[in-house]
């Protein structure tokens, strides 16, 4: 992994970053890679806080990986600092190669930087083959989550 560079993402890496968001059967069904006209005004509200970390992996010039860091402080568990890790995706053509553990491995040790004392991330009920890899890498399911669309 000497050949990969994790680093903030930039603009023009939405393209690349959306791609991979709507690779798979989930994805798909919420993203919409032909108009990134949303996803420039998320990176727009994203981008200036200092609390949001979109990052990019990135192989001999090309974005391969992605995942987006959001540090929370807050008064519970006697005031503990928490992240929150989302949108993680490797490119198809990375999977299997380790990539996957080498960003957990970076948000874990970003939020260690950041003074978080919990670091939490959720992964739909179908996506199981996620479940056994964060579970591979010490995460213990421990919530029911729920959402509420607006």
């Amino acid at each position: 992994m000497s050949d990969l560079e994790i680093r903030p993402a930039e603009r023009g890496d939405l393209p690349a970053i959306v791609a991979m968001l709507a690779d798979d059967p989930l994805g798909a069904q919420r993203e919409s890679p032909d108009d990134l006209t949303p996803y420039n005004a998320a990176f727009d509200r994203l981008a200036p806080d200092p609390n949001q970390h979109l990052v990019v992996a990135v192989r001999a010039g090309k974005v391969v990986g992605t995942l987006q860091l959001t540090v929370i402080p807050g008064l519970s568990r006697r005031g503990t600092t928490r992240s929150i890790i989302e949108g993680v995706r490797i490119h198809a053509e990375e999977r299997g190669s380790g990539l996957g553990t080498r960003l957990i491995e970076w948000a874990v040790e970003e939020s260690r930087t950041q003074g978080c004392r919990l670091v939490q991330l959720t992964s739909d009920v179908t996506r199981t083959d996620a479940h056994r890899f964060y579970e591979r890498l010490g995460f213990e399911p421990s919530h029911v989550g729920f959402k509420l669309s607006l």
